[in-house]
């Protein structure tokens, strides 16, 4: 930009002590710009924005009684009213994450490019998510029929496990209702609520071939718990372990301030640097006006309000009004009790180097329980923080 030439470089861990100050500036713009990825495109964009459509289209098209009604109402709960908050204060012109992340003013641009380019709703399920950024690849001798690329990779492990759960909630509660393979094509309702998901929430992506039919009861299935999946277990994993990781600024910088000091060698940044690098580094990192916002906002987005409901903790009321719905759903909370013991089985084992060692943070953030105290704990229905 202003004449200049495109500026890169690599770099690496060296002994030397300039090029290892240098190192700790890279990693610092690294960290940054990942926070603004984070939190702009895998947490606003991928789940609270792109659930509005579903939330929209459900109640519009599809009546209060109507079973797949019923079986979604628990996980849009106060999602359109925590987005309004989010455009009023955080994610509006001049708010905390124009002001705090790396973005800035174009943080609402980048997130649109995002997901006009990289957006995709089969992509949305979590088994077809990790093959497509290749972190498994398929294969129906493994659990889950998929072969993990890092086997001690916690949000696959944990996250597949709650994802085989929530979606034998959701097929024993399709089967129920649509025991027929021609009901859920002849559902006017139902059919009326998908078209308007695709061509009117997605008016812009109505004609991609990836959008998936909906014809047969695994057709609604697949569906129906990728909707799920984003509203509890994929927020919960992007959202309630953002104070733990980034409250302490120096481990994730939302913003750095200066260029590498050797981008230009002949400016007074790189002269700084050579005299006192800690100085650069500290200029580097957000001041303390911003550090503190973002402190401020992820501890907030991190903690549990005091109503929420969680998954399988309470049954919904239309529920329990049909006894083979009731028995699904005790089965349901009876499957995520036993995940809890799992995760803390892997984060008891010692041999599992990203979840125990240390320094190193268990992995809780699917774990579907919570109690008031808990930090990271919890996997809510809805996206309501």
């Amino acid at each position: 930009m202003d004449g200049k030439p495109f500026w890169r470089k690599v770099y690496t861990p060296s002994w030397n002590s300039t090029d290892s100050w240098l190192w700790r500036l890279a990693k610092a713009h690294v960290l940054a710009h990942d926070a603004g990825y984070h939190q702009l495109v895998s947490h606003w964009l991928s789940t609270h924005c792109v659930v509005e459509p579903y939330v929209i289209a459900t109640n519009r098209q599809l009546s209060v009684i109507h079973p797949i009604y019923r079986l979604l109402h628990p996980h849009f709960r106060y999602t359109v009213e925590i987005n309004a908050f989010a455009r009023k204060d955080l994610v509006n012109a001049g708010g905390i994450i124009e002001s705090t992340f790396s973005p800035g003013k174009y943080s609402m641009e980048l997130s649109s490019v995002a997901y006009d380019k990289q957006w995709r709703f089969d992509h949305e399920a979590l088994p077809k998510n990790l093959i497509s950024r290749r972190m498994a690849a398929e294969d129906p001798c493994s659990p889950h029929g998929l072969k993990l690329t890092i086997e001690d990779y916690p949000y696959a492990k944990d996250g597949l496990d709650l994802w085989d759960i929530l979606k034998k909630w959701v097929t024993d509660y399709v089967n129920h209702y649509y025991p027929n393979q021609s009901l859920v094509e002849s559902d006017e309702e139902l059919q009326a609520w998908w078209t308007e998901i695709r061509t009117v929430g997605h008016g812009d992506k109505e004609d991609e071939p990836w959008w998936p039919v909906l014809k047969t009861p695994q057709d609604l299935i697949e569906t129906i718990t990728t909707i799920i999946w984003v509203t509890s277990g994929q927020h919960a994993a992007v959202n309630f372990g953002q104070y733990t990781y980034a409250g302490y600024f120096p481990n994730r910088p939302a913003i750095t301030r200066l260029n590498m000091p050797d981008e230009d060698k002949s400016n007074e940044i790189w002269k700084i640097f050579n005299e006192k690098p800690d100085n650069a580094l500290l200029h580097t990192f957000p001041n303390p006006t911003q550090a503190t916002k973002v402190m401020l906002i992820l501890s907030l987005l991190s903690c549990h309000s005091p109503d929420e409901e969680f998954l399988g903790k309470d049954m919904e009321p239309a529920w329990g009004e049909d006894p083979e719905i009731k028995v699904a759903f005790e089965e349901f909370r009876g499957r995520l009790m036993e995940l809890e013991g799992t995760i803390n089985e892997r984060n008891g084992d010692i041999n599992l180097k990203n979840r125990n060692g240390a320094g190193v943070v268990p992995y809780n953030l699917l774990k579907p329980f919570w109690k008031d105290g808990d930090k990271e704990k919890g996997v809510p229905y809805s996206i309501s923080i």
